[in-house]
């Protein structure tokens, strides 16, 4: 690799970072934000709707891959993506500066959202502009290698981000980090804030970059197309790529990577009751032992192919999520896999007072009796079927054969919570559940033992993300790459695996089963590697340059 090859990758490489960074901060916090912005509303409610504004910037990245990917597609990769990340960067570092509700009402939540929704469309621009301009720089043979240092920036911007943060926590303190109710200032401003001196270093070095000579190559010969919408989505035979780059890769992979970063993390504290230091913790560890496997699996793909290695890791990872995550289950929280092996609960009722629990954008409010019982043993992370009594009949809750009475929802749940706890069934907090008290804290068997399995399940990640760059790169010809190959993987990760935590935990609650969420990365990613399998080309021999 020559100087100015690793010039390209260090400044592509590095200001995908940022931006990443500045992207997974708000997700980290969203609970901090919820009651800074949302505070006219009860406290779940704040997190519903912090949660809602986070997933607004999912939504809008296949926009921001169509904007942006026409645009770099006429206009040049370079200037493309140097708009990008100031759009990213200014965006987070206004959201460090903007006054909450207190301060300014209704007007806070507007503009937090119109800022998430242009961080949103900015990242939705940046993974193509950064993967595309790597990749036109690279020798023949070598894509999957060079382009693998790309796709270690999502991992390392989350990693850097959780550092921030727990610095930042450590240096101020819990209560002044979240800050006082009514106040403006809190630390969590700190992270968003210190974005602007990242966001500088990112400039810089991308306007020492020159365009790539690719494209430069075809802009010169006047063969860059002036209609790319047109070319990459109403043509055919480019459309079917884009399709097959979708069911065939980008789906499989986001859902293998959610699953692997970010729905593990929520499935720890939520479900598992591994506290917030604690499992930022886990995960920042497996996320430094798995990182460098991004390029090992980049660099195999240029010797093996890119379809062998992004399927077998999305099969794999299908075969063996329940496994995994069981044993998470058995070394996190010990007590909670007894009490589900030992212990029945049954949601007795009339069938007419039970509606579907099946909630993803936490906006439905539950009021029948049946329905509140069943929430709250899934907020519980208690294991529940449901069966059908007579009509008229009254809700109750059964657990081992012991009737418990439920007759008013809204009088609470304290004998619930009683004959929970009687059961065997763990708190937060309660010992026997995973603790770290410092970084260092990982050689303890338990602590040992979780970060083995979270680096199995960034392994996989790993497999599925470190050659899909080279990949979508190489499907689609230069004057309408840029466009062509940031649809598939915003749509397949910012909706399929963006949209994962949330609809796995839906799943979790209406099911009555804290695995049953795993169910939807294994089938999205089953289907991936069966089209992917039959349909998706092999791309690791073309030439790009010709194009």
């Amino acid at each position: 690799m020559t100087k100015d090859e690793r010039f390209v990758i260090i400044a592509s490489s590095l200001g995908t970072v940022f931006e990443w960074y500045d992207f997974y901060l708000y997700g980290s916090l969203a609970g901090i934000i919820g009651a800074q912005f949302f505070s006219a509303y009860p406290p779940a409610t704040r997190d519903i709707f912090a949660l809602l504004a986070f997933a607004a910037g999912f939504l809008v990245r296949p926009f921001g891959a169509i904007v942006f990917g026409r645009v770099g597609d006429i206009v040049g990769r370079k200037y493309t993506f140097l708009v990008t990340i100031m759009i990213m960067g200014l965006s987070t570092f206004v959201v460090g500066l903007l006054p909450g509700a207190a301060q300014i009402g209704i007007a806070a939540p507007i503009i937090l959202i119109s800022l998430r929704l242009l961080q949103g469309l900015a990242l939705g621009g940046e993974y193509g502009g950064a993967a595309t301009y790597v990749a036109e720089h690279a020798p023949q043979g070598k894509r999957g290698y060079y382009t693998s240092f790309i796709q270690t920036t999502a991992t390392l911007g989350l990693f850097l981000s959780l550092l921030v943060i727990l610095f930042t926590r450590t240096w101020t303190g819990e209560a002044a980090f979240a800050g006082l109710p009514g106040e403006y200032w809190g630390g969590w401003r700190v992270p968003f804030l210190v974005s602007v001196i990242l966001l500088g270093i990112s400039v810089w070095i991308r306007l020492r970059l020159n365009e790539s000579p690719v494209f430069q190559k075809m802009k010169d010969e006047g063969k860059s197309s002036k209609a790319p919408l047109t070319e990459a989505f109403a043509n055919w035979s480019n459309g079917k790529l884009v399709l097959l780059a979708l069911l065939g890769g980008t789906m499989g992979q986001g859902v293998v990577w959610y699953t692997g970063q970010f729905y593990a993390l929520f499935f720890m504290q939520s479900i598992l009751k591994v506290d917030g230091y604690t499992a930022n913790l886990l995960i920042a560890w497996s996320l430094l032992l798995g990182t460098g496997f991004f390029v090992v699996f980049g660099a195999l793909s240029d010797k093996i192919g890119r379809k062998p290695i992004i399927l077998a890791g999305c099969l794999i990872a299908a075969l063996t999520f329940f496994p995994i995550f069981r044993m998470i289950t058995t070394n996190a929280n010990p007590a909670l896999e007894k009490a589900i092996e030992a212990t029945k609960v049954d949601v007795v009722a009339d069938p007419a007072g039970c509606g579907d629990l099946f909630n993803p954008v936490g906006t439905r409010v539950f009021t029948a009796p049946c329905d509140t019982a069943r929430a709250f043993l899934a907020q519980s992370s208690v294991k529940y079927s449901t069966s059908y009594g007579a009509a008229g009949s009254g809700v109750k809750v059964v657990i081992n054969g012991k009737d418990v009475p439920y007759p008013d929802a809204k009088a609470g749940n304290p004998a619930v919570t009683a004959a929970v706890a009687a059961a065997g069934y763990p708190k937060a907090g309660d010992a026997g559940i995973v603790k770290m008290s410092n970084p260092f804290d990982i050689f303890r068997p338990q602590v040992a033992a979780v970060i083995g399995l979270l680096f199995i399940l960034v392994i996989f990640v790993t497999m599925v993300y470190g050659p899909i760059a080279a990949m979508l790169v190489e499907l689609f010809p230069t004057k309408i790459r840029y466009t062509s190959m940031s649809l598939p993987y915003h749509i397949g990760n910012g909706w399929f695996g963006g949209l994962l935590p949330a609809t796995a935990f839906a799943i979790v609650a209406s099911t009555g089963d804290i695995y049953a969420g795993l169910w939807y990365p294994i089938i999205f990613a089953s289907i991936t590697a069966v089209v992917g399998f039959f349909f998706l080309p092999e791309t690791k021999d073309v030439d790009i340059s010709k194009t």
